[in-house]
């Protein structure tokens, strides 16, 4: 019974998480065209960052972002069906984390030998355990529930603690972007590098205020 619920919840998070990637891909895509049309930019540039856009989201990134989410709802079932606790759960964590990581785009947009690679690698892998901690939480509900919102409602109880992971998340986020930002020759990309860094500023923001607003509208 508890293996059955744990597939429920699992089906039900990893829908949630697939329309929410969709979602920042699609707005990501929007974001390029506006600031491109905004700018100045040479008959050169311009068609070469848009191309660059359309194949990372089409590809890289939807792929990337598909890997995380199985690796990490895979782990968090693993860890309620097994019991794993303390050291198994840091083996599990070990273990899974190259998979996690070569998903991220840390991993295949930046220089592995850049000299902040290994500040993003920590960064991405704290993540990684808050994210599989959150997930163990969400796949262990027994309630009777439907939804993704019946979920995150029993899990945390109020909005103040919904918000409270929320935000920690965002933190893991906003990281890994300050780092880039700081050191832009990290990114393989050999071209547009300021209109992507703008567009990945814009739309982490946006998505922070999406995310916050829909725990407004969960525990309205």
């Amino acid at each position: 019974m508890i293996t059955l619920l744990v597939e429920r919840n699992y089906r039900i998070v990893e829908a949630k998480m697939i329309a929410q990637m969709e979602e920042a891909l699609e707005y990501g895509k929007k974001l390029i065209d506006s600031e491109l049309d905004a700018g100045i930019f040479d008959f050169i540039v311009k068609p070469i960052v848009k191309t660059f856009y359309k194949y990372w989201s089409d590809n890289d990134a939807r792929e990337g972002t598909l890997q995380q989410i199985k690796v990490t709802l895979d782990c968090a079932k693993l860890i309620l069906n097994n019991g794993i606790e303390n050291e198994e759960f840091e083996k599990t964590i070990e273990e899974n984390f190259p998979i996690y990581l070569k998903g991220d785009q840390t991993y295949r947009q930046c220089k592995m030998k850049h000299k902040s690679f290994n500040k993003l690698k920590e960064i991405t892998r704290d993540c990684f355990i808050s994210q599989v901690n959150e997930a163990v939480l969400f796949l262990n509900v027994k309630e009777d529930i439907t939804t993704y919102d019946d979920i995150v409602r029993i899990v945390f109880k109020t909005k103040e603690n919904a918000l409270k992971s929320l935000m920690q998340q965002l933190d893991f986020n906003e990281a890994g972007i300050n780092v880039i930002e700081k050191n832009p020759s990290i990114l393989k990309i050999p071209t547009g590098k300021n209109i992507l860094l703008k567009c990945l500023r814009k739309g982490f923001e946006h998505t922070k205020t999406l995310l916050i607003e829909r725990l407004d509208n969960i525990f309205n």
